[in-house]
């Protein structure tokens, strides 16, 4: 009885072992910091995204107008156009484009400015999440490799469990579990000298004349804790 409430304590620690491995808190702290930075690149991307496309309306509306005031300028020099007011006209027209485009540019490379920016932002929030996944895949490679071996340890123990509940009566088997549930893991202790070993209670002397008395094959009880006693070489009776 003494050897699977001890195998039983062996997988309450491991199934201990498997809830509080660091890399589980490390993981969810990891969790939470990713969290943050997936959520500043993908407002990173979208602004990225947004102004490239600001960048190419700038740059179409800029050669739009440039064209524009080539096919003007190519009337002038070609000398379709004779009439001074005409001429007089398309040459406005040409300073009113020279001026629309020196606008437009300053646009654009305001637009660009913004974009190198956001793209600087944006590479270093992603160098932050890929680091992020580096670590992730560590942590949880090292968490896998302890589950493993914890798995391996609660199946060996698990096994040895199966073989000396079998040797044990049903009936007690099933008693000393409901004390273990009740009593925080500790269902039987061993009686040392005088002392339940699961409350560390000494017996009364009335409990020890009755333990002496009782045949080996009785069921001790602690009358303070409701636990089985199990008679030791330590064992005052």
């Amino acid at each position: 009885m003494l050897e699977l409430q001890d195998l039983d304590l062996q997988l309450d620690q491991i199934a201990h072992k498997r809830k509080s491995l660091p890399e589980h808190a490390a993981l969810a702290e990891l969790a939470k910091e990713k969290a943050v930075v997936d959520r500043e690149l993908v407002t990173a991307d979208t602004e990225v995204s947004d102004l490239r496309r600001e960048q190419k309306k700038a740059d179409s509306d800029v050669d739009q107008v440039r064209q524009r005031k080539a096919r003007n300028q190519q009337r002038m020099d070609s000398g379709q156009v004779t009439s001074p007011r005409d001429l007089e006209n398309l040459q406005h027209e040409i300073g009113s484009l020279d001026r629309r485009i020196l606008a437009l540019e300053d646009a654009e490379l305001e637009v660009m400015e913004k974009l190198e920016a956001a793209e600087a932002v944006q590479a270093e929030l992603q160098a932050r999440a890929d680091a992020f996944a580096g670590r992730q895949s560590e942590l949880e490679a090292t968490r896998d490799a302890a589950l493993k071996e914890l798995d391996e340890q609660r199946a060996g123990v698990g096994d040895k469990r199966a073989t000396i509940s079998a040797e044990l009566p049903v009936e007690l088997v099933t008693m000393y579990q409901k004390l273990r549930e009740r009593n925080g893991g500790i269902g039987a202790a061993p009686l040392v000298g005088k002392r339940c070993m699961g409350c560390r209670m000494e017996l009364a002397p009335s409990d020890l004349t009755k333990f002496k008395a009782a045949a080996a094959d009785v069921v001790l009880r602690c009358e303070e804790c409701g636990r089985i006693l199990v008679r030791t070489a330590e064992s005052t009776l």
